[in-house]
């Protein structure tokens, strides 16, 4: 097994037709013999009214909360993607994915995330992107992905629509002019 891939971001291929990953960007969070877990971080939803959240006790907000699509895995599971390391003393439950980017499930997290005035670089995401043993691999080989670094601004200062684009921009490429092949040509 090579050493890990993540942290780093899995940009699409133009010709990746599958619509849960169709021109999307994935934060690569984890990489090992076992698989691999990913998040997808360009699919908003964005809610409509009154948004409660099963928090001990309940949390409720009326203002527009915007939830990200992880992936097609789990829906129903949901992490807190924050844009700043969480110190570990704090017990607030994060795990650091590269510096300055750390990811939690901490229901005190998801409190703060649910104020009138949340704390900046911070998305709630729901599902996650799953790759089984070698499965990942498969499909960097088949060059349905392109690898990156990951960029902690490309996640929150890109509009969604444009984060795709602007990623595979930032390698020297023009998505248009991609295509799949094996090798170097």
């Amino acid at each position: 097994m090579p050493s890990s891939l993540a942290p780093s971001f899995l940009l699409s291929m133009p010709q990746l037709t599958d619509p849960n990953f169709s021109r999307t960007v994935v934060l690569l969070c984890k990489h090992n013999s076992e698989g691999a877990f990913g998040l997808v971080l360009n699919r908003p939803l964005v809610t409509e009214g009154r948004v409660v959240v099963h928090l001990d006790p309940p949390v409720e907000t009326d203002r527009e909360l915007q939830v990200w699509v992880g992936g097609p895995v789990e829906p129903q599971s949901s992490w807190i993607l924050v844009g700043s390391d969480l110190d570990p003393d704090d017990g607030l439950g994060g795990q650091r994915i590269t510096d300055g980017l750390s990811l939690s499930v901490s229901p005190d997290v998801l409190r703060r995330l649910l104020d009138p005035e949340p704390p900046p670089r911070t998305r709630l995401i729901v599902g996650y992107s799953g790759w089984g043993p070698g499965q990942l691999e498969a499909e960097l080989a088949e060059s349905a992905w392109l690898l990156s670094d990951v960029d902690r601004d490309l996640i929150f200062d890109t509009p969604a629509e444009r984060m795709w684009e602007t990623a595979i921009r930032r390698l020297g490429a023009d998505p248009a002019t991609l295509q799949t092949s094996r090798g170097v040509h």
